[in-house]
């Protein structure tokens, strides 16, 4: 990567934190002490979002509350994971403190809000690394558009083409390389059937951070 300025997602990108998420409706369910029927019904939340998840949730486990508020209790306890035990991905820091060295700029975008990110990334000890941190909260838009990221390079006073996004979701680096940015697919696990056609897509790949930070 010889970009002077790097934009980097969070989740899934830095942190292993997908698996977290895909455990979050169990995790929820549990809680509440929801043991029937629980399979059928994460299922069936997949494709939904948090809110429509948790009306699914309060029709048919008959918890009590809004859809706001069991999606506020879902996200207490993401905010706990984040605060205590999502780790940082095998590597990073050492690709981080490679492009330090080279006097590279780094920032994190994330849908993620900033407390947040900023509470995750210095218990795991690189916040210290990145200029900034945006979330897409702030920008008001998510990655299917590009906002977040020209804001990242209005901050850095950079135009995209000397600009690297890392990414692992192929809409948001699909996002990023329409947009002008040279794109970095990260590999995850939990989107390894979309590997392929992220690395289509992406100017450079990262299998993973070790090797890239020996590569650097």
């Amino acid at each position: 990567m010889d970009k002077r300025f790097a934009i980097f997602d969070m989740d899934g990108t830095l942190v292993d934190s997908m698996s977290f998420w895909q455990r979050l409706g169990r995790e929820f369910l549990a809680s509440r002490n929801v043991t029937e029927g629980v399979e059928s019904i994460l299922e069936r939340i997949k494709p939904m979002t948090m809110t429509e998840s948790s009306a699914l949730f309060i029709r048919e486990c008959n918890i009590p509350g809004t859809p706001e508020s069991v999606a506020a209790e879902m996200n207490a306890i993401m905010d706990g994971h984040y605060r205590r035990d999502i780790p940082l991905k095998a590597g990073a820091a050492g690709y981080l403190d490679g492009l330090c060295r080279r006097g590279v700029r780094l920032c994190v975008a994330s849908a993620t809000a900033e407390p947040l990110m900023a509470a995750c990334l210095e218990r795991l000890g690189v916040a210290d690394r990145f200029e900034f941190l945006l979330s897409c909260e702030e920008v008001g838009t998510g990655k299917d558009r590009p906002d977040v990221y020209f804001a990242c390079a209005h901050r850095f006073g950079a135009e995209p083409e000397d600009i690297a996004v890392f990414e692992d979701a192929v809409y948001a680096a699909r996002t990023a390389k329409a947009a002008g940015f040279h794109t970095v697919a990260v590999y995850d696990s939990a989107g390894a059937g979309n590997w392929e056609e992220l690395t289509a897509l992406a100017d450079e790949t990262v299998l993973t951070w070790t090797d890239a930070a020996r590569a650097l």
